[in-house]
């Protein structure tokens, strides 16, 4: 929904009604990940993609007969052995498809999530796709990370006589409090580790159970990308870094080289030593399992302090550290000097990147954001004209 957030808010704000097609789930080699989403604008314009293409024609369809009927459907595309190209995937993959009519009056939380997600608050958006009974589908909670004790603070009635429970960091209910509580949960710890996903319950919320399936949205702040060493190579790191979503952090000990000026592209440059930095950071909360974090001094006094305390950090996505073949065997001395275990060195990415021939500092750069992706994604780093089996693989980063 993010990429598409501007249009569907614009529309709602203006009291309009928005078709929204969202990925729910996928299989195999789909094209695009959950919480895809495409809009049918009420100009009919169409904004946004599902599946690069494949199926957006059948989904835009399906998005106008929602918008007048105004019961939710969740679809499956995949391939058609009649004709492929017709509805299906071409790629051999499956989607799920969730298509709903979003106004203000089906939809009065959208303007305080997007406030949040402008904001850079955490919030989860866990709707009901699939359930026996019809009543419950497209039913939403909104969890927020305010408090996790699930405690119902305020029980009130509306005109239709259905129960509203709010509990500390919950509005809304999906039909009951068993329910309500099993998403919350479950919610939560999706908004920890920054990613959206499909769930299955019971139809009454039971863990155990099949029969409804939830999606989750979790909108989480951007990722961070902590990149130690204000020289050429961290302000080409930092670009591709922000072309890839991460919140960027450039820090050197140096004031003279740390300026805004030489890093337009990092969100911020900070001039601190890096280990003590970092150990702030860290100490604040602000350090997660999404987390990479980039050392390019190749100088020991700066790099085996901050590598020391990076790589016992409980939960990091990546470390790496720049510098030649004989430099990466002397900061493993000085690292073990340190007390720093092997299986903690084992965690290290060094000398940094994939072997792409890389000379120039945005070559570089390219070659350490694609081992940051193949470790996310759990890719190879080879050519996929010389493997076989599936092109997409499941996250080792985090659960994608």
């Amino acid at each position: 929904m993010r990429e598409v957030l501007d249009d569907l808010l614009r529309w709602w704000e203006s009291g309009e009604t928005v078709g929204v097609g969202t990925v729910v789930a996928t299989f195999q080699s789909a094209p695009r990940p959950a919480g895809a989403s495409m809009l049918v604008g009420p100009d009919g314009s169409a904004v946004g993609s599902v599946s690069g293409g494949c199926v957006e024609g059948a989904v835009y369809e399906l998005g106008q007969s929602v918008v007048e009927s105004g019961a939710p459907v969740l679809e499956r595309y995949g391939v058609s052995d009649d004709d492929a190209f017709a509805v299906g995937l071409t790629c051999g993959g499956i989607l799920d498809v969730f298509v709903e009519k979003v106004n203000q009056q089906t939809f009065p939380e959208l303007g305080d999530i997007a406030a949040d997600i402008e904001a850079g608050r955490p919030v989860a958006l866990a709707t009901v796709i699939e359930h026996p009974d019809p009543a419950w589908l497209g039913r939403r909670v909104v969890v927020r990370p305010d408090g996790t004790d699930g405690i119902v603070r305020d029980e009130t009635v509306d005109n239709s006589g259905a129960e509203q429970r709010e509990r500390h960091g919950l509005s809304g209910s999906i039909g009951s409090p068993r329910a309500d509580d099993a998403v919350y949960d479950d919610a939560l710890g999706l908004l920890a580790s920054g990613h959206s996903a499909t769930l299955t319950y019971g139809p009454d919320g039971e863990r155990r159970g099949e029969g409804m399936r939830v999606f989750v949205w979790a909108f989480a702040p951007a990722p961070r990308m902590l990149v130690f060493g204000a020289i050429d190579f961290a302000a080409a790191v930092a670009r591709v870094g922000e072309f890839l979503g991460y919140h960027v952090t450039v820090c050197d000990a140096r004031p003279v080289f740390a300026t805004n000026s030489r890093f337009p592209q990092a969100d911020e440059v900070v001039v601190s030593w890096p280990h003590k930095y970092l150990k702030s950071e860290s100490d604040a909360g602000r350090i997660d399992r999404r987390t990479v974090i980039c050392v390019l001094t190749h100088d020991p006094k700066f790099d085996v302090p901050v590598l020391e305390m990076a790589l016992r950090l409980p939960e990091v996505a990546y470390v790496g550290a720049m510098g030649s073949r004989r430099t990466h065997d002397d900061r493993l001395e000085r690292l073990r000097e340190a007390g720093v275990t092997e299986e903690e060195l084992a965690r290290l990415s060094s000398p940094i990147g994939l072997d792409l021939g890389a000379r120039t500092p945005e070559e570089t750069a390219v070659s350490i954001a694609a081992e940051i992706i193949a470790g996310r994604w759990g890719g190879t780093g080879d050519r996929l004209s010389v493997i076989d089996g599936r092109i997409h693989s499941h996250s080792t980063f985090e659960n994608a």
